[in-house]
This record gives C-alpha cells, structure tokens and sequence, in this order.
C-alpha cells in the first residue's frame, strides 16, 4: 500500500514540473516575441500614429493595416523598404481632381495637400489678372473642380476712349459684363456680343444716342410790290412795314459717340405770324421835254444796255471823266456814256434810276450803252446788267 502511495505521489510531481516548465516556456516565447517587435512611426494622410511590427517589409506592415495603396499614393520610403527600428513611414493617398486651364481639361492624381500646392506641382503661376474657382488655401477634395482662367491684353475703345485692359473672358459680352460695362439697344459693338475674344483684339463701342431738341427759328417776311398810279414813275412807298414770324420746331436728333450725325423733324407749331412787307412803286407818266439830237434820239425814247458800277471797282480812280469826285459826292446821279452817242454834259432821265449827267466814260462803254453809278457794291449788284429806257433832257 505504502508503494502504491509514493509512485501516486511521484506522478504528481511530475505534472507539476512538466506544466511549470511549458508555462515557463510559453511566457519566455511570448517575452521573447514581443521584444523582437521593432518600432514603426507611421503618417498615414495627416494622422500620425506609433505601431510595433514583425514585418520585415513596409509593403507588409500596409497588409497587416489593410491598406491598399495605389501607384498614385505617396508612400515614403518606397513599398520594398526592409523595416528597421524607429523608421518613419509617410503615406498620401492620391485625389482626383477635374482640372481645366482655358480650353484644356484633365483629370490628374494628386497628393497635395491644398489647392496653392496642386498648382505648384501642375506648374501653374497664375498672375493678379487671372481667375480661378478656388480659394488657394482649400484642402484638395475627391472629385473636386478647379478651374484656371489666364488673362490675356485686350484693347477696349469706349465712345472713342481707348484702355488697355486684361480679360479672362471667352465672349465679348463676357468680357464687357466682367469690366462692369453697360449697354442700350441703340449702342453697336465690333466683333459681335457672340464672338470669341482673343489676345489683342480690339472691341470697338459706338454709343449711340437719340435725344429731343426744341428751337424757335423766326419766320422770313416777304417783300410785296404794288403799282399806285399817284407817284410819279420809279418812286417807292413803305405801305406796311415787314415783321417777321416765329415757329417752334421739335427735332429728333442722333448722337454718335456724344456728336450730333442727324436731325429729323419731328413737329412743329406756328408761335406768330409772319407780316409781308408792302411797298407801293409810282406809275404816273411824267411829262418830258426831249431835245433834238439826231433822227434817232429826237422826240423819243431811247433803249440801251445797262451796267452798274462804284467808285471803288477796280482800275477807278473815284473821279468822272468830267472831274467829279465820286467818293466825295456818294449820292451824285451819273452815268458813264460812249461820247460818240452821247456828248459828255448831257441830262438824261433812266427809267429805275432817275434824272442823271452823262459825267463820265468807260473802256467797254461803247455805243447804245451806259454804265449807272451807286455808291455802294450792294446797289450796284442788285441794279446788275439790263436794257433800260433813258430820255435825253438836253
């Protein structure tokens, strides 16, 4: 019985021992496998964060991570890295972003942080003229869109005003609307609002403007002529003196570039009336004794050709073939004769002109012609050249 004791109690000693030692062995195991872990410091998209690691490659620590990194990714130092204690692992994961500079558009992979830096890798300086859709500080979001718009010199002539100006416009009208520039229905712009701008160009503005303009002009009279047989012959008589009218007229006028190129009337109203003026012209036959010289001037009337001249035409000296001085003497009754026709000293009557003295001669004053003195151009003008009926007195 005692043997049968001590080979029970010497069985339980032995599982002792032996289940001492397999935790002894399994506790050193797993001491010995923690501290063989080496330290990785990680940055995984902004966020940092400190692991320990049996991997032997940095490929293999995103594995155990379940992280699938993409050739876009920024991953520093590279997949294939052998891992060592305390390394430094950065990674980035790639965004895609909808980038359209002007006319061109891409979708890129990008792992900057902000929309500045996404620039700066695309290699785009943008300068104080140009535009762009995002605010440069914005962090880079999937999917997003950014848009670059470079300024180009343009020249605008506004009314005749040129600037030089920058545009990241694609359309005149976009253009015109980005500078804050208004327009009527009436304005005409060169290209058209639809056409495309391009560098250098010259958008061309007419202003064109209709306004409404009221003047009064006055109303001309005329001058009437009437016979009245109780003057004598060639005598005039203000009847009614002449006044003159007003009117009131309205005009539509148009102004290119702020210049008056038109005037359309559009109304006008009679304010007053316009009063002729009247003169009454003698008639009555006057009794003429006509002395005799020669079967042809004898006892009758005698037609010739008239002119008008003064004192001061040119070649005149002022003074008469006679020696009277015209221009001392502006209101002298003379004509210029041909002598053969008519002797110098004759009285003569013109019909128009009145009682004269053939006191003076010309170069072209030859034959059944005279030439009737005024003293002022003006008369001289309206007299002009006619036949005229003159009666010798003696």
């Amino acid at each position: 019985m005692k043997n049968l004791f001590s080979i029970s109690l010497s069985r339980k000693k032995w599982a002792i021992i032996i289940a001492s030692f397999i935790v002894f062995a399994s506790t050193f195991g797993f001491l010995i496998y923690e501290t063989s872990k080496k330290t990785v410091a990680l940055t995984l998209d902004g966020e940092e964060k400190v692991i320990q690691t049996h991997s032997s490659t940095i490929q293999e620590i995103f594995d155990d991570l379940d992280i699938t990194v993409h050739s876009e990714d920024y991953v520093f130092p590279s997949l294939d890295t052998k891992i060592k204690d305390d390394i430094k692992v950065v990674w980035k994961q790639a965004k895609q972003v909808e980038f359209r500079k002007d006319d061109e558009k891409k979708t890129v992979w990008t792992t900057a942080d902000n929309v500045e830096k996404f620039l700066k890798e695309q290699k785009v300086s943008l300068n104080e003229h140009d535009q762009i859709n995002q605010d440069k500080k914005n962090r880079i979001e999937n999917d997003m869109e950014i848009v670059v718009h470079t300024a180009f010199p343009l020249t605008l002539v506004d009314a005749g005003k040129k600037r030089q100006l920058w545009s990241t416009s694609t359309t005149v009208a976009d253009f015109l609307t980005q500078q804050g520039i208004s327009l009527t229905k009436l304005d005409r712009v060169e290209p058209d609002l639809n056409e495309k701008v391009k560098e250098t160009d010259v958008v061309n503005i007419t202003r064109i403007e209709k306004v409404t303009d009221v003047v009064e002009q006055p109303i001309n009279y005329a001058v009437v002529t009437q016979k009245d047989d109780t003057l004598k012959h060639g005598a005039e008589k203000i009847v009614t003196e002449g006044k003159e009218g007003l009117v009131s007229k309205k005009f539509e006028i148009t102004l290119k570039n702020g210049k008056e190129v038109s005037r359309k009337l559009l109304s006008e109203e009679k304010i007053k009336d316009k009063q002729d003026k009247v003169i009454a012209v003698g008639t009555k036959a006057e009794v003429i004794q006509v002395a005799s010289r020669g079967s042809e001037s004898a006892g009758t009337d005698m037609y010739v050709n008239s002119t008008a001249y003064t004192a001061s035409c040119n070649g005149c000296s002022g003074y008469t073939a006679t020696g009277i001085n015209l221009k001392a003497n502006p209101n002298a009754k003379v004509i210029a004769v041909d002598p053969n026709y008519i002797p110098l000293g004759t009285k003569v009557y013109v019909d128009g002109y009145g009682y004269a003295v053939a006191a003076d001669t010309g170069s072209a004053i030859k034959g059944k012609k005279i030439d009737v003195f005024f003293s002022t151009k003006a008369e001289a003008y309206r007299w002009g050249a006619k036949p005229v009926r003159i009666k010798v007195i003696k």
